[in-house]
């Protein structure tokens, strides 16, 4: 079994929402594959390659681990942890510990290796009630004793083990090599035809692939879409991210007493206007700390000064959150306008906020 070199970068482990850490992953795999191009990805934060030839190539195994560090630390400003065995099991193993097994000590290894090692909680709190703490102790067991007592998974578990199956049931991102050809560009397909049967259309692999140029020229930032997240307040809500990151797909099923009803505003402004509400006597509109309005409002003063009549208004709804701590208290109005235009008003620390336009 060829020996691996295998990379850990714990920071690189869990995917932030913008989907930053699969491009600086990726950074990283293109930067290795200038050292040698058989470095595989495994998951996000690891990443292999065989060690022979580079090693070959370099002069020795401190060399190529040398040039490796030196990479990483020149991609991200990071530093790598290093491990070498057989298989990816004990690669991997190997990486998080530091070790650097040289050929024939790898069945050593992981026979020393703890039983949760494998992965399995119900395996490694059996395997305690039974005195069978290491992964060598249960590699011990008849393979016909384990098909008695536990499930068929269990049994793969036996036989890495043993070191008859070189890595673990779901060790490896199956998903993760097609995230990475999608960052590229690489799975973009211009010839396709339209489906009534939910396929993409050409129409859409344009669009992407116009996407990912506009990305690579102006960053990550360049290209954003909108997304809806948790919160009461349709200002809340709404979020506009790096086009590309992973998406949401479970729904918000949080209560979020006191959201506002629906329908909701078709624009949310990322940056709120200061208005101010006033009444027949052309005074300020105030909200009370009880919630309630100070008077009826019957026109819409906007700060470069032109003034709109309200013909209609409802509300307000008072939020008040985190009472238990600093606090933040406002309060929402709807309004209409003369013109037509229906917009959404929030009262806060004193004034008057244009947060929502309505269709």
């Amino acid at each position: 079994m060829e020996r691996l070199l295998a990379l850990w970068v714990e920071p690189l482990s869990e995917e932030r929402p913008d989907g930053s850490v699969l491009r600086d992953y990726l950074r990283v795999l293109d930067a290795l594959e200038v050292l040698c191009p058989f470095v595989e990805p495994v998951r996000l934060g690891l990443c292999t390659l065989p060690l022979r030839g580079p090693s070959r190539f370099f002069g020795g195994d401190e060399a190529v681990f040398a040039a490796v560090r030196q990479i990483v630390r020149d991609v991200l400003g990071l530093d790598v942890a290093l491990g070498v065995a057989e298989g990816l099991f004990c690669a991997e193993l190997a990486a998080r510990q530091g070790v650097v097994l040289h050929a024939g000590q790898t069945t050593a290894f992981r026979r020393v290796q703890p039983l949760a090692a494998l992965g399995h909680k119900e395996l490694a709190t059996t395997g305690r009630s039974l005195g069978i703490y290491s992964v060598g102790d249960f590699a011990d067991l008849d393979a016909s004793r384990v098909a008695e007592r536990f499930n068929a998974a269990v049994r793969v578990l036996h036989r890495v083990a043993r070191g008859e199956l070189a890595e673990l049931p779901g060790q490896r991102d199956t998903r993760l090599s097609a995230r990475l050809r999608d960052a590229r560009g690489e799975d973009i397909k211009g010839d396709e035809q339209v489906s009534f049967f939910g396929q993409r259309s050409a129409g859409d692999d344009r669009a992407r692939a116009a996407a990912h140029r506009v990305r690579h020229r102006l960053g990550p930032d360049g290209v954003l879409v909108a997304r809806l997240r948790g919160g009461r307040a349709p200002e809340d809500r709404a979020s506009l991210t790096p086009w590309g990151s992973p998406s949401c797909d479970e729904r918000d099923d949080a209560p979020w007493p006191g959201r506002l009803a629906g329908p909701s505003p078709i624009t949310s402004l990322h940056q709120p206007v200061a208005v101010e509400l006033c009444d027949d006597a052309d005074e300020p509109v105030r909200m009370s700390a009880r919630g309630s309005l100070s008077a009826a409002p019957t026109s819409l003063v906007f700060a470069h000064g032109s003034r709109r009549s309200i013909v209609w208004f409802a509300g307000p709804w008072p939020l008040v959150e985190r009472w238990w701590a600093s606090g933040r208290r406002r309060a929402h109005v709807q309004v209409l306008l003369d013109s037509g235009e229906a917009m959404l008003l929030s009262a806060e620390v004193g004034r008057w906020w244009l947060v929502g336009i309505y269709d």
